[in-house]
């Protein structure tokens, strides 16, 4: 074991200076790459949060619709109630004085 020998048939050559100057010259173009990459990833983010905000808006503006319906019908109820005639002729007697014609005070009309 101690003379071993190691074959070394293939030995990495250094990579010739053209090359790397290849390289170096496709760098302003992988910067441009990177920077559409980054726009398009940043515009796509930006869409992705107006639509969630868009959203939220238009949930609240649900939420106000329907609380707006249900105080119309409320509403509606009350208008309903207050025009019950026995309400009225209540109202008509006790506040204000009022009561129901004699036979003597009908007049017919021809």
């Amino acid at each position: 074991m101690a003379n071993v020998k190691a074959a070394f048939t293939k030995v990495a050559a250094p990579h010739p200076l053209e090359a790397v100057d290849q390289q170096w010259n496709m760098f302003p173009y992988l910067v441009v790459v990177m920077l559409l990459l980054t726009l398009v990833a940043l515009f796509h983010v930006w869409s992705r949060v107006t639509v969630i905000d868009l959203n939220l808006q238009i949930s609240e503006a649900d939420g106000a619709i329907r609380e707006a319906k249900q105080e119309a019908s409320r509403l509606r109820l009350e208008i309903a109630s207050l025009k019950t005639p026995e309400r009225i002729e209540k109202i008509a007697r006790e506040e204000l004085g009022m009561a129901l014609p004699s036979d003597v005070q009908i007049r017919n009309v021809p």
